[in-house]
C-alpha cells in the first residue's frame, strides 16, 4: 500500500504544533490551518510548509486531514460545516481519510464516521497519550480504531508522531480507550494527592513518600511523573488542562452511561475535578487539582 503524501493538519496548539512538525521532519506534504493566525503563520515559516486561509483550502487535494482540537463538537462542525459555512468534507477528495486525534466522544466519532461514508471519505479515531513533552520526542502512544485498510494506510503518518501504535478495533473504540485511561489517569492523581496530604499533616516529608511509593507497591503515573516534577516543585506546568481532564472525565461517564455500567467511583473522581475547576478557574494546569485539595485542608506539599 502506497505511503499518503498530502497531509492537512487543523489544529496547532500545545500538542498539534510539535506532532504535525514531526510530519514535515518526516518527509510529509503538509498543509496546516488553525484559527489563530499567528500561530499558523509561525508555524508555516518555521516548517516550510504551506498555510490554508480557508477550511475547504485546508482540504482540498489532500490525502489525509488530522484534526487535533479541543473536542469533537468542533471537529464535526468543523468537518461538516455549522451556521451554513462550509465544511471540510465538502472539499476533501472521495477516497481520502479523516483521523480525529481529538479526544473526542466515541458515540460521535462513529455518528461522524457514517455521515463521511456516504460522501466517501473514510475515518479513523486516533488519539494521543503521553503529554506535551512526549509530542514534542515523537514519542507518543497513539490509539487507533477503525477500517483496517484505513488503519494500514496511515499508519506511516502516526508512525512519525508516535512510538507505540495500539489498534483498538472497530471506529470509535480508540476515543472509548482513551477517555477510559484518563479516567484511570485522574483517579490515581486524586488518590496520591491525597495520601501525600495525609502523610503530610501526620509530619512526612512529601519528596520521601513518593520515592517510597515508586520502588513500592503504590506506584503509579502521578507519582512518578508528575508530583516530583509539577507538583513538589510548585511549577504546576503539565501543559494539559484541568479544563481538559473534566472533559475527558465527561467522555468517560458518558460511556459508562451508554454501557449502563455503575461507575460510582468513577462519578465521584469526575466530581471532584470539576469542583476543583471551578474552584480554581483562569484556565489552571490539570496539576493544580492537587493545589485544590491542599486549599480543602490548608496543608501545601512542600518541604
Amino acid at each position: 500500500m502506497e505511503r499518503p503524501q498530502k497531509i492537512s493538519w487543523l489544529g496547532l496548539g500545545n500538542m498539534g504544533s510539535p506532532m504535525a512538525g514531526h510530519l514535515v521532519q518526516a518527509g510529509f506534504s503538509l498543509t496546516v490551518y488553525d484559527v489563530n493566525r499567528q500561530a499558523q503563520e509561525a508555524f508555516a515559516a518555521r516548517f516550510s510548509c504551506v498555510p490554508a486561509q480557508s477550511l475547504s483550502q485546508a482540504a482540498q487535494g489532500c490525502q489525509v486531514l488530522i484534526t487535533m482540537l479541543p473536542n469533537g463538537d468542533l471537529v464535526r462542525r468543523a468537518v461538516l460545516g455549522a451556521n451554513s459555512g462550509e465544511g471540510l468534507c465538502e472539499s476533501m477528495p472521495p477516497g481520502s481519510v479523516l483521523v480525529d486525534m481529538s479526544s473526542s466522544s466515541p458515540v460521535g466519532t462513529q455518528q461522524l464516521g457514517r455521515d463521511l461514508a456516504s460522501r466517501g471519505i473514510e475515518m479513523i479515531d486516533a488519539p494521543v497519550s503521553g503529554g506535551v513533552s512526549r509530542a514534542v520526542e515523537g514519542a507518543l502512544s497513539i490509539l487507533v480504531g477503525g477500517n483496517k485498510d484505513a488503519v494500514g494506510y496511515c499508519r506511516p503518518v502516526l508512525e512519525a508522531m508516535g512510538s507505540s501504535i495500539f489498534e483498538t478495533g472497530p471506529l470509535g473504540s480508540a476515543h472509548a480507550m482513551k477517555s477510559l485511561n484518563n479516567m484511570l489517569s485522574a483517579t490515581g492523581l486524586l488518590a496520591a494527592a491525597e495520601v501525600l496530604l495525609v502523610g503530610k499533616r501526620f509530619g512526612l516529608e512529601p519528596e520521601v513518600m513518593v520515592d517510597v511509593f515508586n520502588a513500592s507497591t503504590g506506584q503509579n503515573n502521578s507519582t512518578k511523573n508528575k508530583f516530583k516534577q509539577f507538583v513538589l516543585s510548585r511549577s504546576f506546568a503539565s501543559g494539559f488542562s484541568l479544563e481538559l481532564m473534566v472533559k475527558d472525565l465527561g467522555l468517560a461517564m458518558e460511556l459508562a452511561r451508554e454501557t449502563k455500567t455503575p461507575a460510582i467511583l468513577s462519578a465521584a473522581c469526575r466530581e471532584m475535578w470539576a469542583a476543583a475547576l471551578v474552584a480554581l478557574g483562569d484556565s489552571p494546569d490539570h496539576t493544580e487539582v492537587v493545589r485544590w485539595l491542599e486549599q480543602t485542608v490548608h496543608t501545601e506539599l512542600t518541604s
